[in-house]
């Protein structure tokens, strides 16, 4: 099966709504402030955005509360060409953890990503629909740890479950992740060493001790 370049389909889009003069409304699901620059910096030139953070799978408590402080702060300080708001999902946990069971020992990018990222893009386009949003998509294509086309594949599928249309991306591309580390040196923002969740935080902890053992 043939990629799709969804990059290219975002920027199609954009192109169109140029040609209009529109400037549509995007609920914007954010993993963490850092992911989140570049996506801002690109996405509010063309959009009216508001940040929804919303991710129950950060491990542990304090962990979540830094990132959401830092994500709040990054807006507040980022200008940007567009107005962009943020809402803060509800830190529901328990949900995670049902959704995670019987999946603790899957690697990175396996079932239980994939069914994280759906648990957050639902609640991402739930929000959109009940607000009024035109699009809702996610930062989460930006990190080269994240398959894109699976995000986008999701993505997608949701949109049509529930009525929001999906934003296609793929914030790598244009050394979007470059990008994203350069505004995080720029603003000072805390960048974690793992994805988030307590099986990420375990297995990156695995590796640290691993690389000591070796060294």
């Amino acid at each position: 099966m043939n990629k799709v370049n969804y990059q290219k389909e975002l920027d199609k889009l954009i192109n169109e709504f140029e040609k209009e003069g529109r400037v549509p409304s995007l609920l914007l699901h954010s993993c963490c402030g850092p992911c989140s620059s570049y996506c801002i910096e690109y996405l509010s030139q063309f959009f009216n955005i508001t940040v929804f953070y919303y991710n129950p799978n950060i491990y542990p408590d304090e962990e979540y509360y830094h990132r959401v402080k830092e994500q709040q702060r990054f807006i507040n300080e980022f200008p940007t060409k567009h107005p962009v708001a943020f809402i803060e999902g509800d830190y529901d946990t328990d949900r995670f953890y049902a959704m995670a069971r019987g999946l603790e020992n899957e690697p990175e990018k396996g079932a239980r990503c994939h069914k994280c990222y759906d648990l957050r893009l639902r609640r991402t386009a739930e929000v959109a629909k009940e607000k009024g949003f035109d699009f809702f998509t996610t930062t989460l294509t930006i990190s080269p740890m994240k398959d894109s086309q699976v995000l986008n594949e999701i993505g997608l599928r949701i949109g049509q479950e529930t009525g929001v249309e999906w934003l296609p991306s793929d914030f790598k591309k244009k050394e979007g992740y470059k990008r994203s580390t350069e505004l995080s040196r720029e603003f000072q923002m805390y960048r974690q060493d793992y994805c988030g969740c307590v099986y990420s935080y375990r297995d990156r902890q695995a590796q640290i001790q691993n690389a000591k053992q070796e060294d």
